[in-house]
């Protein structure tokens, strides 16, 4: 692909109405998201993906797939739902939610494919639900990562279990934790049901909630990360500082924590 001019770059970031991840461009900006996973990237356990096939699931702009692009994977595949209908709505939003989502949000998949554009990327992408994978769909891969996605799920155990069928090799699973729940149960698994319906959020599992849902799902967990804060991007609505979330995750922003973890075959 040719190099993009500024004014064509600039052109393409403007046309999409919501950038969810901040990504780096070519020519030294870059997209105006609601997170910035680029301070944190280095703290996720990722494993050597060099030459490997790999998969991103819940992609949403693209971060991660494009990111294991970057470590040097032979192929990457990239799944999300390809309407904001498809969403896992409570029952008091699903009328309006997804209306409501799209005059703010544009169409779904626009930033991942202006990003895929701009990047030059490889990746390839299938518009599929997690609940739907499996091999004979999608096949099998080395390394299959998921990042902010299970809190969005009705059925995160579900989700976690088509994961498994298809992964071969390593998992990485970076979820947001609750860190009040996460302090006051250090190693009892504990998860709130979010009350916030118009985020589309559910279940929020403290540390070792997450820890055990992987276990749940058949997989062996290998490595894990202490908290820590997923940064705010530059688009994201003004919050008020929390005390609490500074000092536990290590910084302003969304307390996430990540595991790497491997199919059990017991």
């Amino acid at each position: 692909m040719s190099a993009c001019a500024p004014t064509d770059i600039a052109r393409a970031v403007a046309s999409v109405a919501l950038w969810y991840h901040t990504i780096a461009l070519p020519d030294g900006t870059a997209t105006p998201g609601w997170f910035d996973l680029r301070p944190i990237v280095e703290r996720m356990p990722f494993p050597d993906v060099r030459g490997t096939r790999c998969l991103d699931v819940g992609t949403y702009d693209g971060f991660l797939a494009f990111e294991l692009e970057r470590r040097g994977a032979r192929e990457v595949v990239a799944t999300d739902v390809s309407d904001h209908r498809d969403w896992d709505w409570p029952a008091r939003m699903r009328e309006r939610g997804p209306a409501a989502l799209a005059q703010i949000a544009g169409r779904k998949g626009r930033g991942f494919d202006a990003a895929r554009e701009l990047l030059g990327s490889s990746v390839r992408k299938l518009e599929l639900s997690a609940y739907d994978l499996s091999p004979e769909v999608v096949g099998t891969f080395d390394v299959v990562v998921c990042g902010s996605l299970l809190l969005h799920l009705r059925e995160p155990i579900r989700a976690l279990e088509a994961i498994r069928s298809v992964c071969d090799g390593w998992f990485l699973s970076a979820e947001q934790v609750e860190l009040g729940l996460s302090l006051r149960h250090p190693r009892t698994p504990v998860s709130r049901l979010n009350a916030e319906a118009e985020l589309c959020q559910w279940w929020l599992p403290n540390v070792a909630a997450h820890r055990q849902m992987l276990v749940t799902a058949g997989f062996r967990v290998q490595r894990a990360t202490r908290p820590y804060a997923i940064p705010f991007g530059v688009a994201h609505p003004s919050v008020a500082p929390r005390i609490l979330r500074r000092l536990a995750a290590g910084g302003q922003g969304v307390p996430h924590c990540a595991a790497l973890a491997r199919p059990d075959p017991s």
